[in-house]
């Protein structure tokens, strides 16, 4: 199912996930659950509660001298190749693919990224016509919507549920829409559900978007914690592809950060690499409205790129939290465990009704899933039986958070689920 809106940037209050979430608690003191000293559990937002690794603060320490100047444009020579080779790396991608001159800029996070690539892509109108069209998942990450929203494009979601794997399916948006359509989004590892794509959902994609002329931003912000396997990239899709088109970055942005691979989301560092027509002209976008990255942090962000060990802990610690909540929770409700990220989405039959219980009565914070997701004409959203849980602290503080969801969930107050 899709939904078809324009969003008042005016209002953008009124669908922000988190506004919601204070609106709705605002009047209801947190619950005091003794397993916790009384002091309430944040699940709601996706924030890593551990540290980055310590030579971050030491390396910054070092380029203090850098605070005193301007970034440069895209990035130092040494952050953007340091980007490049750990793609290469972590892709297997072929050398000369990505170059970094042209097909990198060093941005403060995916979600600066993304917002600043809609307002580089998505024209005024189409064809001189209409509005253009953003497609996006529905539920999904509200900097989407955002973005949509400043630069005046139509919202066009698309949505994503256990039967289509959790992950929107592009190539059944009806004809006259793709022909309008000048941006779209695929994030994988997904947000909120944690879904990855496939080699083959990822080649549709590209093959629609250059049938159609238009971009698309593979926000893969997740994909260094996953469960299993590695999950795949864009960028492996593109230099899989045959003959002329082997490596071709046409009509493909991909986003990465550091926030979620190195617990550093204050760090404010990651890339967007791809197209390089697209690439030098959000460059030029953020070079009039943004703010670079700072030289100290782009230093910091280069050693973080060429570490792997501390991604690799912080995966075993994410993992361990997932078969945490199997053990605890799956004896109450039905838990499934998602092939990537940090996140678990938990079908509990109301999830405005059970944010409000488990705040009431435990003080643990979630996300309703419906406050992550676009109403239809019926004012019903793929996210009403969901809630969203950011398993992000160590495994001692989740086991006693998880215990608490058990006990709230088990006295029946959850709803009736299916």
């Amino acid at each position: 199912m899709i939904t078809r809106h324009f969003v008042d940037r005016q209002k953008l209050q009124e669908i922000h996930p988190f506004t919601r979430l204070s609106a709705l608690l605002s009047d209801t003191p947190p619950g005091r659950s003794p397993l916790s000293d009384g002091k309430p559990i944040n699940l709601s937002i996706g924030e890593p509660q551990t540290q980055p690794p310590s030579f971050v603060a030491k390396i910054i320490s070092e380029a203090a001298a850098g605070w005193s100047r301007y970034p440069l444009s895209k990035g130092t020579v040494d952050y953007l190749s340091a980007c490049r080779d750990w793609m290469e790396r972590r892709y297997n991608l072929p050398q000369g693919m990505i170059d970094p001159a042209k097909h990198i800029i060093g941005v403060p996070g995916t979600r600066e990224g993304l917002f600043m690539t809609a307002l580089t892509v998505l024209p005024l109108t189409k064809a001189g016509e209409e509005a253009p069209v953003f497609l996006i998942p529905n539920p999904s990450y509200q900097v989407y919507t955002g973005a949509a929203a400043a630069a005046g494009a139509e919202v066009v979601t698309v949505n994503a549920t256990r039967e289509s794997g959790y992950l929107p399916d592009y190539t059944k948006v009806p004809e006259d829409i793709l022909k309008r359509t000048e941006l779209c989004v695929l994030c994988s590892p997904s947000n909120p559900e944690g879904a990855v794509a496939d080699p083959q959902r990822i080649r549709a994609l590209i093959d629609l978007a250059r049938k159609y002329n238009f971009v698309v931003a593979f926000d893969e912000c997740y994909a260094e914690i996953y469960t299993d396997t590695p999950p795949h990239s864009a960028l492996e899709v593109v230099a899989d592809l045959g003959g002329d088109l082997s490596g071709d970055l046409s009509n493909v942005l991909i986003f990465h950060s550091l926030s979620k691979r190195s617990s550093a989301a204050g760090l404010r560092c990651g890339f967007i690499a791809g197209d390089e027509k697209w690439i030098s002209m959000i460059n030029t976008t953020c070079q009039v409205g943004g703010a670079g990255v700072p030289l100290p942090v782009q230093a910091a962000g280069t050693r973080l790129w060429e570490d792997e060990e501390h991604v690799i802990e912080n995966r075993i610690r994410y993992q361990q939290n997932f078969k945490l909540a199997e053990e605890i929770l799956s004896g109450t409700i039905p838990v499934e465990v998602p092939k990537g990220g940090f996140c678990l989405w938990l079908e509990v039959g109301d999830g405005v009704k059970t944010t409000k219980e488990l705040w009431q009565e435990a003080g643990i914070r979630v996300m309703p899933g419906a406050y992550m997701s676009h109403r239809d004409k019926t004012g019903s959203t793929p996210g009403d039986r969901y809630i969203r849980l950011a398993l992000v602290y160590d495994a001692d503080y989740m086991a006693i958070a998880l215990m608490k969801i058990r006990d709230v969930l088990a006295q029946g107050s959850k709803g009736d689920i299916a």
